[in-house]
């Protein structure tokens, strides 16, 4: 068609047409072509969730905490009902409701570190509470997964003086004995084989976990149990761990 016969108006008419038409096809294709991922921002770090040991004690767990914030990731230390010496169930019980708050509010997954009986805490709690189908993995430190015969001489010996988590911590008791190994997860357990509460101190190994005594990576170090959570080494441990590498060498060797 020529534009030399049409009147002004209806040229002005034809060229707004046209305008939309391209307009339109531009969003089409923007529909149909969607972006390239490189433009799709990245998932946000997810959240870390540490479980404190018998006595509830969440201060021994800070520096962790703040070093894994370090890396813009949410980490909350939780507070245990009846400081951490109540049943074990119970405690599961908060770790379940503290991992499912952290998925509704956004979180894109969830890692969990459980120290000392902590870490029983989390292996309850993915054997009992279908974990393994709401979290990433699994970091312990320290734990008696099999139980301690420190809890089984306090029980015998001092009954009164030996609450109810204690009693559970006994090798044998009737809440460790039907559970069984890593249950497929990514799953590091950390202990040191200076420890004198969780004894032996291999009760800490796991069947299909990364399984790492700190003086096997760490040759001569001398860490307590209580220790375990702010010795730099375990520290440079879990943050490997929570990245998802295995352990090379030594982090933070030439701290003491």
């Amino acid at each position: 068609m020529s534009w030399q016969g049409l009147s002004p108006r209806r040229r002005m008419l034809f060229a707004v047409v046209a305008v939309v038409i391209v307009a339109l096809g531009a969003v089409v294709v923007a529909r149909l072509w969607p972006a390239s991922p490189t433009a799709v921002a990245p998932d946000r770090p997810g959240t870390v969730l540490l479980v404190p040991g018998f006595g509830g004690d969440r201060t021994s767990l800070e520096p962790l905490a703040d070093r894994i914030r370090q890396d813009g990731r949410r980490a909350e230390v939780l507070t245990l009902p009846g400081d951490g010496t109540g049943d074990l169930l119970q405690q599961v019980s908060v770790l379940d409701d503290a991992v499912d708050d952290a998925l509704s509010g956004g979180s894109s997954s969830v890692d969990i570190v459980g120290y000392s009986a902590g870490g029983v805490v989390a292996r309850l709690w993915v054997a009992n509470d279908h974990g393994a189908d709401k979290v990433k993995r699994v970091i312990t430190l320290g734990s008696p997964l099999h139980g301690t015969q420190l809890a089984a001489a306090g029980g015998a010996l001092a009954p009164g003086a030996c609450p109810t988590a204690c009693q559970q911590l006994a090798p044998g008791s009737p809440v460790l004995a039907p559970v069984a190994g890593a249950a497929g997860l990514p799953w590091v357990s950390i202990w040191t084989e200076d420890d004198q509460t969780v004894t032996p101190p291999d009760s800490a190994r796991l069947p299909g976990a990364v399984n790492v005594p700190l003086q096997q990576v760490c040759p001569g170090a001398r860490v307590s149990h209580e220790q375990l959570p702010t010795d730099p080494r375990v520290i440079g441990l879990v943050v490997e761990g929570l990245a998802g590498d295995a352990p090379t060498g030594c982090p933070g060797a030439g701290a003491r």
